[in-house]
């Protein structure tokens, strides 16, 4: 199983988890989210874009207030994304008002480990 963990085949989630700058407005969120939801459609290897934010009752977000999840069919499709010039240039708009970012790429597994 770990050897799976590793290959480049196979569908890979990017999360991307963010707490934005205070003076980002409620308006220019919005459409930040709708400009990085618009990258399915510009970066081909792409597949899915959802986005949420945080609803836990267990206060354990660390600061965390908005979580992005983008669903690649293989980490090579990641790659691609991340070097594709409609995410180069959103990226350069997005991450200067992020406080807080982390970002985390991973292969669901499904049931017992």
């Amino acid at each position: 199983m770990a050897a799976a963990a590793g290959s480049s085949d196979g569908v890979v989630k990017h999360l991307l988890l963010a707490r934005f700058k205070e003076e980002v407005t409620p308006e220019r969120l919005d459409g930040l989210i709708r400009r990085y939801a618009d990258l399915v459609d510009a970066v081909p290897s792409m597949k899915a874009f959802h986005w949420g934010t945080d609803v836990s009752i267990e206060n354990m977000h660390q600061g965390f207030t908005h979580v992005f999840e983008s669903t690649f069919e293989s980490t090579e499709g990641v790659k691609e994304y991340i070097e594709h010039p409609a995410h180069v240039e959103y990226a350069n708009e997005l991450l200067p008002l992020m406080e807080k970012v982390l970002v985390i790429d991973y292969k669901p597994a499904a049931g017992k480990a």
